[in-house]
């Protein structure tokens, strides 16, 4: 992995973990600002919605085509502190603390396609490996409030969320330092019509067919995400031997463990193509999906091996759908498509996120099955990327 590589991932671990340092603090904000379970779904929502409408913006403007890739990871990640920390210090409730996460929604869209931009810029040749390695820290940056959470249980929860600030910070100054790769910076979008590029990047079929695979997948992703905690908490709860206390530990490692699975995906598509890799990874994560409200009396350490499984095989597709689609457009579109493809895709998480949020006080674990159809109708979409291949 080159020194610019490096940069570039841990930059997008630090920057992503604003992403859900919230979640982080669900049981201290459920407490004090008497939030239920479809509450939190709709504070998660806040930062998918701003998310949504930054990337709409960044792609119909051109903007991801247009300007340096790394101001705008930096600049965004600046902002993305401070609206991190004005939730953390000035909300007051449900409302003012969601319009502080959208606004945090809204710089991570100049944060994470992005960041996927500028991998390809420094190396397009092994983009599934290390849009791997990009999408892996993602994965812990989304954890990594857990973690900080796991370590400092005794922290105050404010305290948690203001590390994200502080490493979103730290994150964007490394990527200002490290400006553009060589590749992409000598190309140079002169469409009139921004708008134009959405329509030139899906009349690629090979990006039609990444794209709409990519959206059954993030149909599944978030939403599993942001269950993980409730899982937990229903395993913990009909277990004397395990505190709740616990939970953080596991969120964290459930997480966290798609890390890996990003990291060892991508180095099996440099040998096997990124398609038999997703293809791969949606089978395992849908096949989960199926089997886990059928082991409610499975014991404990079936359904943690369970979920290790599925937090393991649910994001490990993401970077190999990326680099797909980044690999079927011309690269003067490959800002737009990644923004575009990122934009529509959270704009199904909205939906799932708040299905399995409102849906789990009244079923419990078959809220696995809602996630079910994301996953199968992925394998469905992404069927001739495979055969191709």
């Amino acid at each position: 992995m080159s020194k610019q590589i490096f940069v570039v991932v841990i930059a997008e671990l630090f920057s992503t973990s604003l992403w859900f340092s919230a979640n982080s603090a669900a049981d201290s904000l459920s407490k004090i600002w008497s939030l239920t379970a479809s509450d939190m779904g709709f504070l998660t929502n806040s930062v998918q919605f701003g998310f949504i409408v930054g990337t709409l913006f960044f792609s119909i403007s051109g903007w991801a085509d247009r300007y340096s890739s790394s101001k705008i990871f930096a600049i965004c990640s600046i902002l993305g502190a401070v609206f991190n920390a004005c939730f953390a210090l000035l909300s007051e409730g449900l409302t003012s603390a969601s319009v502080f996460r959208f606004l945090v929604g809204l710089t991570l869209a100049g944060i994470y396609p992005l960041g996927m931009k500028l991998i390809v810029s420094w190396d397009p040749k092994t983009a599934g490996k290390s849009l791997g390695l990009l999408v892996g820290m993602l994965t812990l940056g989304t954890a990594l409030p857990h973690g900080i959470r796991w370590v400092g249980a005794d922290l105050e929860w404010r305290v948690i969320i203001l590390s994200s600030s502080f490493l979103a910070i730290a994150a964007a100054a490394a990527i200002a330092i490290l400006g553009d790769g060589p590749y992409l910076n000598k190309v140079t979008n002169k469409t009139k019509v921004p708008f134009l590029n959405i329509v030139q990047a899906f009349r690629v079929q090979e990006f039609r067919s990444s794209a709409l695979g990519y959206f059954g997948h993030m149909w599944e992703l978030y939403a599993f995400w942001t269950i993980v905690p409730l899982l937990l908490i229903s395993i913990f709860s009909t277990d004397p031997l395990l505190p709740t206390s616990s939970v953080s530990v596991w969120a964290f490692l459930i997480i966290g463990i798609g890390a890996l699975g990003c990291i060892l995906g991508g180095n099996a598509s440099q040998k096997i193509g990124s398609a038999r890799v997703a293809w791969a990874a949606l089978i395992t994560s849908g096949f989960t999906c199926f089997i886990y409200p059928f082991l409610d009396e499975a014991p404990t350490f079936v359904k943690i091996i369970s979920l290790l499984i599925w937090g393991f095989s649910v994001v490990a597709d993401s970077p190999q759908f990326s680099a797909m689609s980044a690999k079927a457009c011309p690269p003067h579109l490959v800002g737009t498509a990644l923004t575009i493809q990122n934009s529509i895709g959270f704009l199904i998480t909205i939906l799932s996120i708040w299905c399995v949020t409102f849906a789990f006080p009244y079923i419990g674990n078959k809220v696995a099955w809602i996630l079910l159809p994301g996953p199968v109708l992925g394998l469905i979409f992404m069927r001739s990327l495979l055969r191709a291949r």
